[in-house]
């Protein structure tokens, strides 16, 4: 629950946030009571801003913004403009856009800078594919006398709900596609890191002429915030990105409600290396796939086995790579880890390496749990454990952290359990020289994006989602624009 006072004051300076406000119906506006809510540097405590801590009342408002709209939205020639315009300026401003993401993630700049791209490739690509994928589809037969048509229409006002650890990688997953599709938007960004977002809806209202009502931007309570978008049946989608367990709570709001949810949920990735990998290779794309974010990121290996033959030279390759690493203030050059972003995200890592050591992991890199101090500071430098099992809580949870655990296996069938030994599936990375062994694991492990030789995310070319309780949906690729599209069939008898 964030600390609310009615004091308005700014720390950060940028041109982006001159507006420090949410956006509703074409306008700035604070929130109804006046009452606003701290958003801080993970790295150095200090206070950034700020920001209005809106709730229901506004949120309706928003909604109704989004339905007015729906009679001026534009031709798809405009939007798709938009999507042109919105990457142009993504670039252009990329080290301004990064440095306020910097600032209130905490992850280095560079990849930061690094984020703002990623999320321009979003806007580029649903510019490039949006006329050819809404275009409506003859069918080539005539069928009960008719010609029949299927059209692609928006689906309408959608909630757009975001977690911190990207933030604006992932609006830009929804948004872009949104927009393309034609439907208005009310978003509402995590609570930790909501300057990202108000500096990218600052860019839209200056640069775009979209019409009131179109975009809206609340921040505040999730709970009220996210109750008024379920219940309302106004808004006919709610895409959401976050934990498995406000994934379950929206599913339940929906019960009432014929309301399409698009779901990113939770993760606990299963990275393998195989015994005829390259493994310089493998533990050069671990350590880069598990450190972004500072280990908090949805698709990083959470779960690291190695095959036994190789296990101790891959081991020490990766605690040589760990040690390498500079952790600090993602603002400070150099810098290669960022810090966790509150106490409690400190405090899951520090318990699942206390529970590893206490039930025989041992320690190979990485300072002591006892030594780590939450209070202090809330970086956590790298962290690697061999010797580890499948019964430990670093196995079982997804510790969104620097920890890497290292977990031995003998053949290629008890990889395959042991990463299947999971109710997530999200994201599995698979490592081996041969390419046919390697398919014989990736087409029968249960995850909706799974690397081979790479441990690398997902891109806005492809269609990324969960399975089992990882999600529901997709984003990126043709599919991810289909979730913001309803199908209307056109039989012409004339």
């Amino acid at each position: 629950m964030p600390v609310i006072s009615k004091v308005h004051k700014i720390m950060i300076e940028s041109f982006y946030l001159e507006e420090l406000s949410g956006y509703i119906n074409g306008h700035w506006l604070s929130a109804d009571s006046g009452a606003t809510f701290a958003v801080s540097n993970p790295a150095t405590g200090q206070t950034l801003a700020e920001v209005p801590y809106m709730g229901a009342a506004e949120t309706q408002r928003a909604i109704n913004a989004a339905e007015s709209s729906q009679l001026d939205v534009p031709g798809e020639d405009v939007r798709q403009s938009w999507l042109r315009d919105i990457a142009e300026v993504l670039r252009a401003e990329k080290d301004e856009i990064g440095r306020i993401l910097c600032m209130e993630h905490g992850k280095p700049l560079p990849e930061a800078c690094d984020e703002v791209e990623y999320a321009a490739s979003f806007f580029d690509y649903y510019a490039d594919i949006m006329t050819d994928a809404l275009a409506p589809e003859v069918m080539p037969d005539q069928v009960k006398g008719c010609k029949w048509t299927v059209y692609k229409r928006s689906i309408g006002v959608t909630g757009l709900i975001t977690p911190w650890n990207f933030p604006i990688g992932m609006i830009a997953k929804k948004l872009a596609p949104a927009l393309a599709a034609g439907c208005p938007v009310v978003v509402k960004p995590a609570s930790e890191t909501p300057l990202t977002m108000i500096a990218l809806f600052r860019l839209m209202a200056d640069r775009l002429d979209i019409p009131a009502g179109m975009i809206n931007l609340v921040m505040g309570s999730s709970s009220a915030i996210g109750t008024e978008l379920m219940t309302s049946p106004i808004v006919h989608l709610v895409s959401f990105t976050g934990s498995t367990e406000v994934g379950q709570l929206l599913l339940e709001q929906s019960n009432n409600q014929v309301k399409r949810l698009g779901l990113e949920l939770g993760g606990n990735a299963p990275f393998i290396v195989l015994d005829d990998a390259d493994l310089d290779a493998a533990a050069d794309h671990l350590i880069a796939n598990k450190f972004r974010g500072g280990g908090q990121t949805c698709v990083c290996a959470n779960r690291v086995y190695v095959q036994s033959a190789v296990y101790s030279a891959f081991a020490e390759k990766v605690v040589a790579r760990a040690q390498a690493l500079k952790v600090g203030d993602g603002m400070t050059s150099g810098v290669n880890v960022g810090p966790l972003i509150n106490a409690a995200g400190f405090d899951k890592v520090k318990a699942h390496v206390t529970d590893a050591l206490q039930n025989g992991a041992q320690l190979v890199q990485g300072p002591k749990p006892e030594a780590m101090e939450a209070e202090k500071s809330l970086l956590y430098s790298p962290t690697v454990l061999t010797d580890v099992t499948q019964d430990m809580l670093c196995c079982q949870e997804e510790t969104f952290g620097p920890l890497v655990p290292l977990v031995r296996f003998e053949t290629d069938e008890e990889a395959l359990t042991l990463g299947n030994q999971s109710e997530f599936g999200l994201a599995a990375y698979v490592f081996s020289a041969d390419s046919v062994r390697a398919d014989r694991l990736i087409r029968h492990l249960h995850y909706g994006h799974c690397g081979y030789n790479t441990g690398t995310g997902p891109a806005a070319h492809t269609p990324f989602g969960g399975m089992l309780k990882s999600g529901i949906g997709y984003e990126g690729g043709y599919a991810g624009l289909m979730e913001y599209i309803e199908l209307q069939s056109v039989p012409d008898g004339s």
